[in-house]
């Protein structure tokens, strides 16, 4: 009996000790720097509700002074296929956002065409920027394709509230994204021209055909240079929503023609003080010469050119693509640009 109670008393102080070690107020708290406003944690994934009534969905990975809010294209794509991004910022030590914009998939998709206008959409970041609790000492603005449209417009109006922009596979211009889009397009065989215009003058679009022909003549070339499309990409491309695309961009990659018709931002560039870093790409759907002039039109720019990217230069040159990104948003926060 003797021996049962020498053992019983050791046993109960490692308890005992146990039990207060897990209530030891000297306890490292660094993980509450991570919680999302809310009354629980949802993996970072926040709900934001915008002036409309309406919510967006945003999701924060990391925890750092430097904080990326990732605009992506379409309109009305998804993050989805910016989910390459969680294999490289974290590990730079850089706090991003993805987030799905009003009407895509997993935000509130309202049946409410006057929504969809850039104006609107401007004023739905800044509002997306407050509640995230981004500011000049800390807010990188990063936009692909019509999110680039998207980060240089909430520039000209907003960029107070930025240190720095970043312009991915974006023109400053509808009209030369229109004219190099058509100088791409007339390099396909002459038949393959013929068919898309078959299809073109019934304005038979979403024919299976068509888009198949779309697909793999055009997008393998100019939108993703990879034999098999990632995941994510295609997630993104099931998600979308093909009416607020019309509505704004037209009805088809060949056939421009929606709201944005007509946008330009060249003669305004030069009013854009922060940081910029412009990013083009050799087989991209936009002319990487466009991308350059950005660089040297705005007040402090810097361009990077993806030598083997397309319009997702993201995916198809992702090293040089990310190891520029990632030098700019550390250059800038250390005051070297």
């Amino acid at each position: 009996m003797r021996i049962k109670k020498i053992f019983l008393i050791p046993l109960i102080l490692l308890l005992v000790l146990g039990f207060s070690s897990c209530n030891n107020n000297d306890d490292n708290d660094d993980y509450l720097n991570f919680k999302t406003p809310g009354k629980y944690q949802a993996g970072g994934v926040q709900m934001i509700k915008l002036k409309e009534g309406y919510k967006v969905w945003t999701k924060r990975f990391g925890n750092s002074p430097m904080k990326v809010l990732l605009l992506h294209g379409g309109p009305a794509f998804t993050h989805e296929y910016m989910e390459c991004f969680e294999s490289f910022f974290p590990k730079a030590n850089i706090e991003f956002y993805e987030y799905d914009q009003l009407g895509s998939y997993y935000s509130d998709q309202p049946d409410n065409d006057s929504l969809w206008v850039l104006e609107r959409f401007v004023e739905e970041v800044e509002q997306v920027r407050k509640a995230l609790g981004l500011n000049k000492d800390n807010f990188f603005l990063l936009g692909n394709s019509w999110g680039g449209i998207l980060a240089m417009e909430y520039a000209a109006k907003y960029q107070q509230n930025l240190k720095g922009l970043i312009i991915c596979n974006m023109t400053s211009s509808f009209d030369k994204y229109v004219v190099y889009n058509t100088k791409l397009r007339n390099q396909l065989r002459p038949s393959l021209l013929d068919s898309l215009k078959y299809y073109e003058d019934k304005k038979d679009f979403q024919n299976p055909v068509y888009l198949d022909m779309v697909f793999k003549e055009y997008y393998n070339r100019h939108i993703l240079r990879m034999t098999e499309w990632p995941e994510p990409v295609m997630r993104s491309f099931k998600h979308a929503n093909q009416h607020v695309y019309e509505f704004m961009q037209g009805p088809s990659e060949f056939v421009p023609g929606g709201n944005l018709k007509g946008w330009t931002i060249t003669s305004r560039l030069k009013n854009i003080y922060v940081p910029t870093l412009a990013v083009g790409a050799k087989y991209d759907t936009m002319n990487p010469e466009d991308m350059k002039e950005i660089s040297e039109l705005v007040q402090n720019g810097r361009y990077l050119y993806c030598p083997n990217g397309s319009h997702m230069a993201m995916w198809d040159d992702q090293e040089v693509f990310m190891t520029g990104v990632i030098k700019f948003i550390k250059d800038v926060d250390r005051g070297n640009l």
